[in-house]
């Protein structure tokens, strides 16, 4: 449906920076996701692709053809907010029915395509309603189905799902992703939410403070971050970060002693290990630390030890069991310890 360019793109108000120096080049039909926390960017990247705010700097392409001074109604996106945005005197077959209406598509063809939307949507049921007598979930999905009637280039979503509760979010993720790749429309979706983002994206743009942080394909991001934001803002539990040393390759911190690091390593050091690689056991010990606290969950447990003054997060056996207090020694995965500079935050690779 459409490539979108975004090439140096920058956005200040007066002296604050909302994006900084944006180049992204998002493939016909792909879905990207731009993650991060609260005003980071993202949001006003997406808006500047919709036209809503204009760029301080740089050129926004779609399929070659420059959209800085595009009206954002002649752009051809269609978008999904948080709010659903519904009009709540209509009902849910107007709200479908009304960008229809606005872009002058004969009256001859609505009713097919409002129920070929709501179909998709499994909204067919509800059409006769009004906004008011639906649940979040449904509502949500009338307004994904006011977004997909006239089949644009593009759709845009911003935080589509924050307002539903887990399960109805699930329930959506899989629905917005299978809708997706059965139309085939570029999509462009924010969220702060990184398990939206790893199920979702075909690739993942993290930001922060206006910059990128890494763009990648969700494996990527998540067995190759960057740097240490990255690693610490993927991840559930997020990967484990200690700060400490490098000298003759062996790195030490506060209950924390790793040997056989490479050899060009040395000085100020952040290690990095996520908890599915640490394990508890009593053989080639890299951390000895006092439990903190232990949380079964059914399917496995989260083990949580104290080595100086820091936590460590480990996915230990849904069997473990162990008393606050007692002490515990873990071994790490060799091949998925991951270093980073110690004032930069980069990786060292």
């Amino acid at each position: 449906m459409a490539r979108i360019e975004l090439n140096g793109i920058q956005k200040r108000w007066g002296e604050a920076w909302g994006v900084r120096d944006v180049n992204i080049d998002i493939a016909d039909e792909e879905f990207i996701v731009f993650l991060g926390p609260s005003g980071c960017g993202k949001t006003t990247t997406m808006r500047m692709i919709a036209g809503l705010e204009e760029p301080t700097e740089g050129e926004i392409v779609m399929d070659g053809e420059t959209m800085n001074d595009i009206d954002p109604r002649d752009r051809d996106v269609a978008m999904v907010f948080q709010g659903y945005a519904l009009y709540p005197n209509m009902t849910i077959y107007e709200n479908i029915r009304f960008p229809l209406r606005m872009r002058g598509v004969p009256r001859t063809e609505h009713d097919g395509l409002v129920r070929r939307a709501a179909g998709l949507v499994e909204m067919t049921d509800y059409l006769d309603r009004k906004p008011g007598a639906l649940s979040g979930g449904q509502r949500q999905r009338a307004a994904l189905a006011r977004a997909i009637v006239r089949e644009p280039q593009v759709f845009l979503m911003d935080e589509p799902l924050s307002n539903l509760d887990a399960k109805l979010r699930q329930a959506m993720r899989v629905q917005i992703k299978h809708i997706q790749r059965e139309l085939r429309i570029t999509t462009v979706y924010v969220t702060h939410d990184q398990i939206e983002a790893m199920t979702l994206a075909d690739r993942i743009v993290i930001m922060q403070s206006g910059l990128i942080q890494q763009i990648g394909t969700p494996d990527e991001i998540y067995n190759d971050p960057a740097n240490t934001f990255v690693a610490n803002f993927i991840g559930s539990p997020p990967m484990n970060l200690v700060e400490g040393e490098v000298a003759d390759g062996v790195f030490t911190a506060p209950g924390v002693k790793v040997p056989g690091l490479p050899a060009g390593v040395s000085g100020k050091v952040t290690l990095g290990v996520r908890p599915e690689d640490c394990h508890v056991t009593d053989e080639d010990i890299d951390l000895t630390g006092e439990v903190y606290g232990v949380e079964p969950t059914g399917d496995l447990t989260y083990l949580t030890l104290q080595a100086g003054e820091k936590l460590f997060e480990i996915k230990a056996d849904r069997t473990y069991r162990a008393p606050l207090g007692a002490t515990e020694n873990v071994r790490f995965d060799a091949d998925r310890i991951y270093l980073f500079d110690g004032e930069s935050g980069e990786r060292l690779r």
